[in-house]
């Protein structure tokens, strides 16, 4: 018995406009089609090309250090330290390293050689490149007899770890993508179209063109963007708006793809389909907002370019000065010293490394990053957007308050109340229920119970005729609330309260709100982000009383109310058009695009899934204080980032002149062995430093306290 209380409740404004699409974003790279099928098919592909890359990594790193473990264990130097002489041992290293080198190392081959290389761009793929290959064609000639450069360890060492570090980063980036095939599937499969004989026949949403007339039933799906033509029904827009009330539509009313009749059978007059539709226009700003995003240059693909550079003039230096001095022999091994001290172990896990430690601690405690970018920059944030529904308030309704005429005391009209909705589907009518029960109040069976589309319910309880509903109700019965009903409504309205009438026999003896309650943990989020300085906005497809109110309540400093998905992704833009860097924090699939926009999107764990899928971070407890968690989180792993980064340059900056030789005059050289070691010790004081990030605390309680 789901019916419709929305012209019952408070003006909205924002729901009573009409979504128009505009046709305002460029184009993609890709062909579009206008088949929904096909559109989903293409994103799906789309985001499964980096699954399947990090599917591919992971693979590789699980193989190859399976077959590194061997290499290490049978190398010259670990059974001179433990004492043993394994027969044979000493081809397992060349046949294994081998191996290692043509399929653990051809990713970073062919990366170099197609992606820095060919543009005369070289960074850290190249960096590897000249790295592993001088091991690999040292270790081979020493194999073969010719020098005594043998980096076979070495080698598998650097392979598996560079393939852990792009597994992680591959990971990161392909969970980013699924927005737009969340969006996809919100459409039906088919619809059911009239036919020129009055019957109807089931077609694919593909089918569709425009002018066409479509039947949809109780609990369907909009196929296409239309106008009613005939019939009443209450809409849950909520996946459009991102807002909990069902909205009355009646006929000449527009309708959005994707939205659901939650009561009455409505035709519909098609007037866009495929890409033309609302819901495609939230498709394209997805889209575009993730393209438009720039990638972030990391200090260490910078590092390792300029590192490139200097490796490869050390070498070329070394070489050319000791052959110029007579030893061209001790050039050489001085040369392949400098590239394979300078081969970036240390740089390479400087970042991949604290990734990995901060997402998986941090997922441990409720804050799931899916985009490593947005972690990184969410230290810069200094202002917040809090879509309101869902995120700072529960996102359902309840009873707030109750008046009565004296015809009847608060428990009696409730109870009524709560028989006529007792199977409604309607979040206040639930939440009426919900208020009865928690009374203990002795719920009567209700008879006869009859929809009333856009105005209300009703229904004979204990022979009475009993019916719930708004202003409109009331015009449709021809009953006058009393003076004192009409006062406590305005009051509620004044608040941003939905208020509707319970009537008896035709007399109007009560009446109710309901609103969606605040979390408890809103104002300690709110608190704990003023407390560091960060500006803290609200926006809502609600009222502009609801939202003062629930502003005030808080104490947030901007508000932007009745908006609909378009002006979410604008407020964004208002708001970086302002200097400010934003953090935008939603729950449904209107707040896609401006999670996307936003420097930084979260999605509180309780919302859509296509929030989720569009938004970098999101928080699986759906407690706004996991806001101030995650630029815990950004601080902690930045400052790691920062102190790896400096260490791995740093050693390298003391050690790349030592292996070529510039304090031989007293008496300081660096041996191939030697810097091996001192690379593999670069390596161990990285992934210490990484490991203090498991001792952050993100919890909620422990941040906001801290912030108090």
């Amino acid at each position: 018995m789901a019916h419709d209380h929305a012209t019952m409740a408070h003006d909205e404004p924002a729901h009573e406009e009409h979504v128009e699409h505009e046709e305002h974003q460029r184009h993609h790279e890709h062909e579009r089609h206008e088949e929904h099928s096909t559109t989903s098919r293409d994103h799906a592909h789309h985001g499964t090309d980096h699954s399947g890359h990090a599917a591919l990594f992971r693979r590789l790193f699980w193989w190859n250090l399976l077959l590194a473990v061997p290499v290490i264990a049978t190398s010259e130097m670990v059974e001179g330290w433990l004492g043993y002489d394994l027969p044979g041992s000493a081809w397992i290293p060349p046949v294994l390293g081998t191996v290692i080198f043509l399929w653990g190392g051809w990713p970073f081959l062919s990366m170099a050689w197609r992606d820095e290389i060919t543009v005369r761009k070289p960074g850290m793929m190249t960096l590897i490149s000249l790295a592993i290959t001088v091991a690999f064609g040292a270790s081979a000639a020493a194999t073969l007899g010719i020098g005594d450069l043998s980096f076979w360890w070495e080698l598998a060492a650097l392979i598996v770890v560079m393939l852990l570090g792009h597994w992680q980063e591959m990971k990161a980036v392909g969970q980013a993508q699924g927005a737009l095939q969340a969006l996809a599937e919100l459409l039906p499969d088919d619809a059911e179209r009239t036919t020129a004989d009055g019957g109807t026949e089931h077609v694919s949403i593909a089918d569709l063109e425009e002018g066409d007339t479509v039947v949809v039933r109780p609990g369907g799906r909009i196929p296409a963007d239309g106008t009613i033509a005939t019939g009443e029904a209450s809409l849950d827009e909520s996946m459009i708006t991102g807002e909990s009330a069902p909205v009355a539509k009646k006929e000449g009313d527009q309708v959005v793809a994707g939205t659901v009749a939650t009561d009455g059978s409505l035709r519909v007059e098609v007037t866009a389909t495929g890409d033309d539709t609302a819901l495609a226009g939230i498709q394209r700003m997805v889209q575009d907002a993730q393209d438009s995003r720039s990638g972030t240059r990391r200090l260490a693909d910078r590092a390792a370019a300029w590192l490139f550079w200097i490796a490869l003039g050390s070498a070329a230096v070394t070489f050319a000065v000791h052959a110029a001095l007579g030893d061209p022999a001790q050039g050489l091994t001085a040369a392949v010293s400098v590239l394979v001290i300078a081969c970036p172990h240390a740089l390479g896990l400087a970042i991949p490394l604290v990734i990995a430690i901060a997402t998986s601690t941090s997922a441990k405690q409720g804050i799931l990053v899916k985009d490593t970018a947005a972690l990184e920059a969410m230290r810069t944030v200094d202002a917040v957007l809090f879509d309101k529904t869902g995120t700072l308030t529960r996102g359902e309704h309840a009873l707030t308050d109750t008046a009565t005429t004296g015809a009847v005391d608060d428990d009696t009209m409730l109870a009524l109340a709560a028989a006529v909705e007792r199977d409604s589907e309607h979040p206040i009518g639930r939440a009426v229920v919900a208020a009865a029960q928690d009374r203990g109040l002795d719920i009567p069976t209700a008879e006869d119970a009859d929809t009333l589309p856009g105005r209300g319910v009703r229904a004979r309880v204990d022979g009475k005729d009993v019916a719930v509903g708004g202003p409109a109700l009331l015009d449709d019965l021809g009953i006058e609330a009393p003076d004192s009903l009409d006062d406590a409504a305005a009051g509620w309205r004044d608040q941003g309260g939905a208020v509707l009438h319970v009537v008896v026999d035709g007399e109007a003896v009560g009446a109710f709100t309901t609103a969606d309650p605040i979390r408890d943990e809103s104002r300690q989020a709110v608190g704990a982000l003023h407390a560091r300085g960060i500006d803290v906005a609200l926006i809502t497809g609600d009222s502009q009383a609801v939202a003062d109110a629930v502003a005030g309540e808080l104490g947030i400093d901007d508000v932007f109310a009745e908006v609909l998905p378009d002006d979410k992704d604008n407020a964004v833009g208002d708001l970086r058009d302002k200097g400010k860097r934003v953090a935008m924090v939603g729950d449904g699939v209107n707040d896609a695009p401006a999670l996307a926009r936003a420097d930084v999107g979260l999605a509180i764990g309780a919302g859509t899934d296509v929030a989720m899928e569009a938004a970098g971070v999101v928080l699986a407890g759906s407690d706004p204080r996991g806001v101030v968690g995650v630029i815990e989180l950004s601080h902690a792993t930045y400052r790691k980032m920062r102190q790896n980064l400096v260490w791995a340059t740093a050693y390298n900056a003391v050690a790349i002149p030592v292996a070529a030789g510039a304090l031989q005059w007293a008496g300081i050289t660096m041996p191939p062995a030697v810097a091996a070691i001192a690379m593999s010790l670069s390596t161990i004081v990285v992934a210490a430093n990484a490991q203090l990030l498991r001792r952050v605390s993100l919890k909620p309680a422990d941040v906001a306290a801290a912030s108090s």
